[in-house]
């Protein structure tokens, strides 16, 4: 049996909407009233999100001092995956297509995200997505659970994902940070990165995932290719 382990953020949902949202309030928020700024376009904020720029340099590349831009940085943790901005995320093009694709073609199909349950839920009924996997495929945070960082709390997932799931005989991880190759690099399994999602190829190179693509679809093309 092939397996696909994919993430959810980057390959199936574009979050840059989100992300850009929430930046614009943080922005209007930190600033005074009287003070003139440099609103980024979405085009050059994610960019910089998927080149980690680091939130306090954007903050200052739009007009804040550095001051404003250690709250504007925290305001920017406590907003950025509360529910209210989540219903900016949207399915990127072609990744609904390419879900149908994998369960036409027999693939066991999970998902592993550090979305809480609550997220992934919302995400879920919204947009229909909640049919590609069952309950026993999907591999989130509880609601109650502390963050350590993703790199850490993602190889965790992975290992409880593959004790409990039936043995398969290739299994792929596809995902778009260094949490996602991590996670899989740390119990063997094979990784592709995409470039949809919140990192750059250099970013991604620094992690040496065994292929790059650009989307969950063409990552999608060569994991069959290579069953065949």
């Amino acid at each position: 049996m092939l397996r696909l382990i994919t993430d959810f953020d980057g390959p199936i949902m574009d979050v840059s909407d989100r992300y850009y949202r929430v930046y614009q309030y943080c922005l209007a928020e930190t600033k005074r009233s009287d003070q003139p700024v440099r609103e980024l376009p979405k085009a050059e904020f994610w960019d910089m999100k998927r080149a980690r720029v680091p939130e306090t340099e954007i903050a200052i590349l739009s007009g804040l001092d550095a001051d404003q831009a250690r709250d504007f940085a925290q305001k920017r943790r406590q907003t950025v995956h509360t529910l209210p901005y989540m219903v900016y995320d949207q399915p990127v093009a072609s990744a609904v297509e390419t879900l149908e694709k994998v369960q036409r073609a027999g693939v066991d199909l999970a998902v592993m995200t550090m979305r809480r349950v609550r997220e992934l839920d919302e995400a879920f009924n919204r947009c229909n997505l909640g049919q590609f996997f069952p309950e026993n495929r999907r591999y989130c945070l509880p609601n109650d659970y502390v963050k350590t960082g993703d790199v850490k709390d993602k190889p965790l997932l992975m290992a409880r994902a593959l004790a409990e799931l039936p043995p398969a005989s290739d299994t792929w991880m596809v995902g778009d940070t260094e949490a996602d190759i991590v996670a899989a690099k740390t119990h063997g399994v094979k990784v592709i990165g995409v470039l949809c999602g919140i990192r750059d190829r250099t970013q991604l190179e620094m992690h040496q995932p065994d292929l790059i693509a650009n989307n969950l679809s063409e990552a999608v093309e060569i994991i069959l290719g290579r069953k065949n």
